[in-house]
């Protein structure tokens, strides 16, 4: 403790204390040092030892009354909660300096060094330091108390789409992963038709919910069930509910459209295939090849006979509010006229003929996958009430290649959430896997999927296998990860016979 006072002159002479005799420098309160440091204590009332909380699981501090608070030993973030903590009890004084002294990170100690200044006798002015030890009590937060609890969610998001192919949910956890939407969230948890995100807070789950409206074609409500009320404070406390439906229609389904819907698209065709579902559905004629749901027969076929068709490009734009607003001719396809049998029938002479998208693929004996309308037992509204000579016998949807050849020279996985699952459906696997190949056929697909090399493989620089399924290059792989392989579906066709037609036919 010292004492603070005006420069001598130099004419000023010593004065007595008035308390021990001994000559001083004179000061307002006539007293030496030692004499006023035993009488005064400016520090008195201030707590030298004081009690911090902090949490165990998430390292925070309480900053009363209810604040945690990131702080890193020694910050000034620290500094400020315990010179807080000093604040009503440091009224009547001023505070000069404050600092940190150097304890171990073990010792659930924090000492800090202050310097404080304070007006006493006569208007004479003391300044003191002193150390004030701050003890750490562990004390969980309330955030993880209820994570302890297993009742810590405030929302949570049920994604659903009503259809019997998974596709659409693989490509939507891919697209999760790569923008880390999954961080936030407190538990994943799988379930029939759909999968649930819990989050800790409200907006969080509104982030995801503004997500999947951008990726996917999909519909949501929100709703909130009240928890508690607090009338003193008149404090509300919801459990937030957001319910998004995905439209149900994934890659390489048969959609029917209304007649007007189809009319509003350019006068395309009803009966379309889904080649792809983004942010949008991506439509084709499979008889016209002009670009823009339904639960029907997948089956296996036979292709006896193909004939190309020349296209005739044109582009047609059009207005509508449902869903679609542009048509035009795909040039990545050629159509072309087949003859399939299915496999199951290949001791007949009973055949199919359609028109298909797929020209540019096929070839005599090929194995192709399609829906059979033919045989098929459909209740549509739209599809019953068309011309049946506007009907197809047979959609081809995709071509098949071996799949056992396409596992064993697979190179490369994917990420998969971490999620509860209430059970495993025996046909996750085959689904998972039919979208593994949609990812090597698809390139747009892919583009927004982060692929990782798989290092118990050894790669083959080549975009093809050698009965010509597609591969995925080295160049788009990334390094890391493990992959749960999976087996696949589709049923096939094979070609037979092939006559090529000089003569366009549309």
């Amino acid at each position: 403790m010292e004492y603070m006072q005006a420069p001598p002159s130099s004419s000023q002479g010593n004065i007595l204390c008035c308390m021990c005799g001994i000559a001083i420098p004179p000061n307002p309160a006539n007293m030496c040092v030692s004499c006023l440091r035993s009488k005064v204590d400016i520090s008195e009332g201030i707590p030298k030892q004081v009690t911090v909380h902090f949490c165990r699981q998430c390292e925070r501090y309480l900053q009363p009354p209810g604040t945690w608070l990131q702080c890193a030993l020694e910050s000034r973030e620290l500094l400020a909660l315990c010179l807080k903590k000093l604040k009503s009890s440091m009224a009547k004084v001023r505070l000069i300096d404050a600092g940190f002294l150097y304890t171990e990170p073990h010792s659930k100690r924090i000492k800090m060094k202050l310097t404080i200044q304070k007006e006493v006798m006569n208007g004479a002015i003391l300044q003191q330091v002193f150390v004030v030890e701050f003890v750490i009590q562990p004390q969980m937060c309330e955030d993880c108390h209820r994570v302890e609890a297993k009742d810590f969610w405030k929302a949570v998001v049920q994604v659903r789409q009503k259809t019997v192919h998974k596709k659409t949910f693989y490509y939507l956890e891919q697209l999760i992963l790569k923008h880390k939407l999954h961080q936030s969230t407190v538990r994943i948890k799988e379930i029939h038709e759909g999968i649930d995100f819990y989050y800790a807070s409200k907006q969080h789950a509104q982030k995801m919910v503004d997500f999947l409206q951008c990726t996917v074609p999909s519909r949501s409500k929100a709703s909130q069930r009240l928890i508690s009320h607090d009338v003193h404070t008149n404090t509300y406390n919801y459990k937030s509910t957001f319910s998004v439906e995905i439209v149900p229609v994934c890659k390489d389904n048969v959609v029917c459209l209304s007649p007007r819907l189809a009319q509003s698209l350019g006068n395309m065709g009803q009966v379309c295939v889904c080649i792809r579902v983004t942010s949008s559905i991506h439509l084709i004629d499979p008889n016209t090849l002009q670009r823009q749901i339904l639960v029907a027969l997948r089956i296996l076929l036979v292709i006896h006979e193909i004939t190309p068709c020349l296209n005739k490009v044109r582009t047609v734009t059009t207005s509508s509010d449902c869903t679609f607003a542009f048509a035009c001719l795909c040039l990545q396809h050629t159509l072309a006229e087949v003859w399939v049998q299915k496999t199951s029938e290949m001791d007949s002479s009973h055949q199919y003929h359609c028109r298909t998208f797929l020209g540019h693929l096929l070839n005599i004996g090929d194995l192709v996958l399609g829906f059979d309308f033919a045989n098929a037992n459909i209740n549509d509204e739209f599809l019953n009430k068309m011309n049946p000579h506007h009907v197809p016998d047979v959609v081809l949807i995709k071509k098949s290649y071996d799949r056992m050849k396409r596992v064993k020279s697979r190179v490369w996985k994917l990420r998969e959430l971490e999620r509860e699952r209430d059970a495993t459906d025996t046909d996750d696997e085959r689904q998972y896997n039919e979208f593994l190949e949609d990812l090597e056929e698809d390139e747009m697909l892919r583009k927004n999927v982060n692929i990782f090399r798989d290092a118990s493989k050894v790669p083959v620089e080549s975009e093809t296998d050698d009965d010509g399924a597609p591969r995925i290059s080295l160049a788009e792989m990334m390094e890391d990860l493990s992959l749960s392989d999976a087996t696949d579906t589709c049923h096939s066709f094979s070609c037979v016979l092939i006559r090529w037609c000089n003569d366009a036919v549309l």
